[in-house]
C-alpha cells in the first residue's frame, strides 16, 4: 500500500466480514463521512439549509473535500458550500454524488494497483478485493438512487460490475485478472460520471 493511499484508506478499509451480499441487499456500516453525508442529506430535504451548511462546514466532509482538492473537479467543495447557502437541494445533491462517485472511483483504482502489486503476499491480495469492494459500495450506495434518477445506464452498469467483481472477490483465487477487470470497470464508470456530472455543471451555470 502506498503511503498516498493511507489517508483515504484509514477511513474506508476497517476490518470487514467477507463479502456475503448481493448489490443492493446490504447496507454497510456507517464512518464519519457517510455520517456526515446522512446529517447534510436529512437537513437540506427538511429545509433545514443554514444546519446543512454548519454541518458541512464543521464535518468530515468538507475536511476531505479539501484533503483531496487535487483529485477532485474543481471548486467542488466551495460551490458546495455556495449551493448550501443558495438552499440549491439539486445542487447540493449533484455536488456530493461527484465527491462519492470520486472516493468510489480512487477505492477501485487503488484495489487493482494493490491486486498486482508484487510486493504484497498473496494472502494479503486475496482478502484486499473484499476489503475494498465493501468500502467501495458503502461510499456509492449513497449516491445510487441521485445516478440513477440522472442517468438510469450509468447505475445499471455500475450494478452489474460491482455484482461481477463481487462474483470474483469470492472465487478461489480472487486476486486474479477478471477482479482487476471488474475494479477497472467500476473505475472507468465512474470517472465517466464525474466527468459527465460536472460537465453539465458547467454547461449550466
Amino acid at each position: 500500500m502506498t503511503l498516498r493511499a493511507l489517508p483515504l484508506l484509514a477511513l474506508v478499509v476497517a476490518p470487514v466480514p467477507a463479502l456475503a451480499h448481493h448489490v443492493g441487499a446490504y447496507t454497510p456500516q456507517d464512518n464519519e463521512l457517510t455520517t456526515n453525508f446522512k446529517q447534510v442529506k436529512f437537513s437540506v430535504q427538511a429545509g433545514k439549509f443554514e444546519v446543512a451548511r454548519r454541518l458541512f462546514e464543521a464535518g468530515a466532509l468538507r475536511a476531505q473535500m479539501r484533503a483531496k482538492a487535487a483529485t477532485l473537479p474543481p471548486g467542488l467543495e466551495s460551490g458546495t458550500r455556495a449551493a448550501l447557502q443558495a438552499g440549491d437541494a439539486p445542487e447540493v445533491e449533484r455536488r456530493l454524488m461527484i465527491f462519492f462517485a470520486a472516493l468510489a472511483r480512487d477505492l477501485a483504482l487503488e484495489a487493482g494497483r494493490q491486486l498486482v502489486d508484487a510486493r504484497l503476499a498473496p494472502e494479503a491480495r486475496a482478502t484486499a478485493g473484499p476489503r475494498f469492494l465493501e468500502a467501495i459500495w458503502r461510499y456509492y450506495n449513497l449516491i445510487d438512487f441521485a445516478v440513477a434518477m440522472r442517468d438510469d445506464k450509468t447505475s445499471v452498469a455500475m450494478r452489474l460490475a460491482f455484482d461481477e467483481a463481487e462474483g470474483y472477490a469470492k472465487a478461489a483465487a480472487p486476486a486474479g485478472a477478471g477482479l482487476s477487470d471488474a475494479l477497472r470497470r467500476i473505475a472507468q464508470i465512474l470517472t465517466h460520471l464525474i466527468d459527465t456530472s460536472s460537465t453539465f455543471a458547467r454547461r449550466n451555470p
